[in-house]
């Protein structure tokens, strides 16, 4: 442990999904606390573009291209990560896609695709990085789940489903891989500002709802994602595993349907 246990010096970090939104900014917070990064995204034109600003803010970092929901790609691209670098210290993963319609009008194919991303893609990367983990007997994994892991609206169901399965692949591999030194987290984020949610900003009134649920009264951004993810990455995080840490702007905190007289 270091002098400064949320810093990441000499440490390797790839953050898959760093091409943009909370990858991206990810990404740019762990090379800020000394990391090496590899900005992995299925856009290589993206990776490669937050692995050149990471360099050009004084980081270390590469790029490459890879499709999660193919479980030999992320285990290449990781073994290939590890071979150049000696090591692989902690993984973040991002990737979701949300099809928002109601189970009756879902179609078997919007299915698939949703469960391949979230979930499987999850899946693949949480086997990846810890069969490379628990042998070196050492790292950190924070899969990204969702409010939607506990509460929902209309039309998230098949989303929410696969946010409330990444809790529980945390807590089992967590559980599993626990006593050779790694521990897996899950971050759940409330509305943020990324382009998954860019639907809903271009709603003013969806909008303005979302804004409302929360106690805080305001979307968050990337960045206020970022961090706490960096921390759970961290040596400052170095006694949890097996949790969810949810940073939602106190959404799931209060029903907030009705402020009773005289409050």
């Amino acid at each position: 442990m270091t002098d400064n246990p949320f810093r990441l010096d000499g440490r390797v970090v790839a953050v898959v999904g760093a091409g943009s939104g909370i990858g991206e900014a990810t990404a740019h917070r762990a090379a800020q606390q000394g990391a090496h990064v590899a900005s992995l995204d299925l856009d290589a034109a993206r990776a490669e573009a937050t692995a050149r600003a990471i360099v050009a803010a004084g980081g270390s970092a590469e790029s490459a291209s890879v499709d999660i929901r193919e479980a030999a790609a992320i285990r290449s691209c990781f073994d290939g990560l590890r071979a150049r670098r000696d090591r692989l210290d902690a993984v973040v993963c991002t990737p979701s896609i949300n099809v928002r319609k109601t189970l009756l009008d879902y179609s078997e194919e919007e299915f698939e695709g949703v469960v391949a991303l979230n979930l499987r893609g999850s899946f693949n990367v949480l086997r990846a990085a810890g069969a490379i983990m628990t042998q070196a007997g050492r790292g950190s994994i924070v899969l990204v789940s969702s409010i939607r892991s506990l509460v929902v609206e209309p039309g998230q169901a098949v989303y929410a489903m696969t946010k409330a399965g990444i809790v529980q692949l945390v807590r089992t591999a967590a559980a599993e891989y626990g006593p050779r030194t790694v521990r897996v987290n899950a971050l759940a984020p409330g509305v943020v500002d990324t382009p998954l949610t860019a639907p809903i900003k271009s709603n003013p009134s969806w909008y303005a709802a979302y804004t409302d649920k929360n106690i805080l009264k305001r979307w968050a951004t990337p960045d206020e994602m970022a961090w706490p993810t960096v921390f759970l990455l961290s040596d400052a995080a170095s006694y949890v595993t097996g949790t969810v840490l949810f940073a939602d702007g106190g959404w799931t905190a209060q029903d907030g349907r009705f402020t009773p007289p005289g409050m």
